[in-house]
């Protein structure tokens, strides 16, 4: 098969891409989440697949799972994972809308990762339209708290891929035009702190401060940054009137390291930061979601090489590396279920107002993963 000639049309992907990148869906708004996945499985099902809606977990969007019909359903075959959740809040469009640049395309979650779940899909169109067959069963599975560290689908997510010889994930390609192989660890920490309650403006002195206590601490543990282990506080929200000593304040911590035995020292460090005193007032740190490290095994590495090889044909060099931010390919790839993650589109800014994505990898990075639907079997 000549992956050059599957028809792919720049133009006509990225009008189908847009209504996905209009359709914003942060993960904590729940109706925004199905309304993504809504329109999702209503694309999915009219490429052909059968839909399952799973509901979400407790406070979080539903999930969708794609089965496209084959001589082999049922048996082990290959898993395309993708999330639809963003961190961009409704109303992002009106400072990021879609648009086109030249050679860049902008909008909320077009790279991370709703271009490279649209890819995803595409790649099993393009190959129905050419009448090619896979040698082994596709499913397609949506998620909806990725962003979050994916808390509710992880046991959903673990599920399928233990049914599964493949696991294909197109979060955002690695920059050079490269492909995840590896994925750091990351552990998020819950932070509390309590104080004593005062008039702020008459009885001061009586009051201690939880938002100046989780202040302290809060520099205290990006301090304890080094080359092997990372942290960093993205989240504060304490007090209620300006005029009372704030009585609580709440944040949260996340820490990544590029090896297991690191990130369970950082652990241990941020732990071992817990201090109530006897008065009910003090600090205290909870283990949140933690995403194990994923390193590149045989199993991988095989599909890493397949992916190659179909890339030079395409014409282009296939590079491959361990990566920090984290994808649920952690959990696949650590759980030693051949795993191949950043085959999605390229580009920059995601999690910001420049998010974008590289026009001209649209329809390559669809042949890539098309390519790979194709050609892996037993």
């Amino acid at each position: 098969m000549d992956l050059a000639s599957l028809p792919l049309d720049t133009e006509a992907l990225l009008a189908g891409l847009r209504p996905w990148i209009e359709c914003e869906s942060p993960t904590f708004d729940t109706a925004a989440v199905n309304r993504m996945m809504d329109l999702a499985a209503a694309d999915t099902a009219a490429a052909g697949a059968s839909i399952t809606r799973i509901p979400g977990p407790k406070g979080l969007g539903d999930c969708v799972r794609a089965t496209f019909p084959h001589p082999r359903q049922g048996e082990p075959g290959i898993l395309v994972m993708s999330h639809l959740d963003t961190v961009h809040p409704v109303g992002t469009l009106a400072k990021l809308p879609f648009r086109r640049d030249g050679s860049r395309c902008y909008g909320p979650g077009i790279l991370d990762m709703k271009g490279g779940a649209y890819a995803g899909l595409q790649a099993i169109v393009a190959l129905a339209k050419a009448g090619v067959a896979t040698p082994l069963p596709v499913t397609v599975l949506y998620t909806s708290d990725e962003e979050i560290g994916s808390p509710g689908t992880r046991e959903l997510i673990m599920e399928e891929a233990r049914r599964q010889r493949y696991v294909l994930v197109p979060e955002p390609g690695q920059p050079g035009d490269g492909v995840v192989t590896g994925r750091y660890a990351i552990a998020r920490f819950n932070l509390a702190a309590e104080g004593r309650p005062s008039h702020a403006g008459s009885q001061l002195k009586n009051g201690r401060s939880a938002i100046s206590m989780m202040a302290r601490q809060l520099l205290a543990i990006e301090a304890m940054t080094d080359e092997d282990c990372t942290f960093s506080v993205g989240v504060i929200q304490g007090g209620q009137w300006v005029n009372c000593v704030p009585t609580s304040c709440r944040a949260e911590a996340l820490s990544m390291a590029k090896r297991q035995q690191d990130l369970d020292r950082g652990v241990e460090r941020m732990l071992a930061l817990s201090d109530r005193g006897t008065d009910g007032t003090g600090f205290t740190v909870e283990r949140g979601v933690t995403r194990p490290v994923w390193e590149p095994d045989e199993g991988t590495m095989v599909l890493y090489r397949q992916a190659h090889g179909i890339a030079a044909e395409l014409g282009w060099e296939l590079g491959h590396a361990s990566a920090g931010g984290g994808s649920d390919a952690n959990f696949t790839g650590a759980a030693g279920i051949p795993s191949l993650d950043g085959l999605g589109l390229l580009g920059a800014g995601y999690h910001t107002l420049e998010e974008h994505i590289e026009v001209d990898s649209l329809a390559r990075r669809t042949r890539l993963i098309a390519g790979l639907l194709a050609r892996l079997s037993d």
